[in-house]
């Protein structure tokens, strides 16, 4: 039996890991960016994003396309839940106060016995 030749004549280096210089540059430029692509589609398409998902929505209704329904009213509906869960926080005169009075007292601490803060 003839001995088989090896596939590559000189072995190569690993091929996994770290190599120098590799990877996205600090300021590179061809990432792209939400607000370029949304602007593009509304190009592209003659109307607002938002527009444009409402109708594929309606259209996927239209179709029958239950799968796609379920995705736009998945994805639709984490955005509404998102929005509402956000809590509006309202201060009165009487918190604000408080507040002040508390923020004095932590800087005279800081400051010294004594002492006016910030002097």
């Amino acid at each position: 039996m003839e001995k088989k030749k090896p596939r590559y004549s000189v072995k190569s280096p690993g091929r996994g890991g770290y190599r120098p210089g590799s990877g996205r540059k600090p300021g590179s430029t061809t990432k792209v960016r939400l607000e370029d692509l949304l602007e593009d589609v509304e190009t592209a398409t003659n109307m607002p994003f938002t527009q444009r998902v409402a109708l594929n929505y309606a259209m996927a209704i239209d179709r029958s396309d239950w799968a796609r329904v379920e995705n736009y009213d998945k994805a639709l509906l984490n955005k509404m839940v998102a929005d509402l869960s956000q809590v509006e926080i309202t201060e009165d005169e009487d918190t604000v106060t408080a507040k002040r009075a508390a923020f004095a007292a932590a800087i005279a601490a800081v400051a010294g016995p004594g002492q006016e803060p910030g002097k």
